[in-house]
């Protein structure tokens, strides 16, 4: 049974029960990302407790990267951070599932052309194929969370364009294709947002993003997708587990 008060005779700190309440509300989605919680005078008359006692849970959630103070705002509930694996070959979409969270995409181009050298290049194609780039902004729930390009030889192109790439998941679609990925190259850099992504995103001009550039091989060890994701660096990080 959820608790939904906090009990004066027990040993546990005040401050510790109203933060597990207030806890339990984020955790349930009563209260969503990215809305304001209720102020601290109302969090005072629904508990009965002291402003320290509201203001000391309200920072531990603060620490924990739940909650997060805006100016002139109040307080709103942080979506949670994606995490994205380097021992695991996935997609977006199934980052985001795994947190919970609802994956789309809007489209902001697509074209099969022999011009992008230096995508053919990467791709290991001659100078006369043609290549596939699909240009997205990807969602989880409602927050933009990254600016993906994505670039395919001409055949797997062919299957691609057949669907809507506002839903389309590529690895979904080509593993029943029989187009399997077999590992991947990935580089990570930090850089900061141009004005045109920064107006894609949602975010400040010089903001800083998580640049990830993948390659990708089939079983064949040929290269079948490259693809440059740059990640709004407070909706996304990497974990990294190290061994000795």
């Amino acid at each position: 049974m959820k608790k939904t008060h906090v009990e004066f005779n027990k040993s546990e700190a005040l401050y510790h029960q109203v933060k597990d309440i207030l806890l339990d509300r984020i955790r349930s989605r009563a209260w969503p990302p990215n809305t304001l919680i209720p102020t601290e005078q109302e969090l005072i008359e629904e508990f009965k407790v002291s402003r320290t006692t509201i203001r000391q849970a309200i920072s531990l959630l603060v620490q924990d990267g739940l909650l997060e103070k805006k100016q002139g705002r109040g307080t709103i509930v942080k979506s949670p951070q994606l995490v994205g694996s380097l021992g695991r070959l996935k997609g977006f979409a199934e980052e985001v599932l795994e947190k919970g969270l609802v994956p789309h995409s809007k489209l902001i181009r697509s074209e099969l052309s022999d011009k992008f050298y230096h995508e053919k290049q990467m791709l290991g194609l001659p100078e006369d194929a043609k290549v596939l780039v699909v240009e997205r902004i990807r969602f989880a729930d409602q927050t933009p969370v990254a600016l993906e390009r994505t670039c395919w030889p001409e055949a797997i192109g062919n299957i691609l364009v057949k669907h809507d790439f506002n839903k389309a998941q590529y690895y979904e679609i080509l593993e029943k294709e029989n187009y399997f990925l077999k590992r991947a190259k990935e580089k990570i850099s930090a850089i900061n947002a141009t004005i045109y992504e920064a107006d894609l995103l949602g975010i400040r001009p010089g903001e800083a993003l998580l640049e990830m550039t993948r390659l990708s091989f089939g079983l064949d060890d040929k290269p079948m997708e490259y693809t440059q994701t740059k990640y709004r660096s407070d909706q996304y990080h990497y974990d990294i587990e190290l061994k000795r």
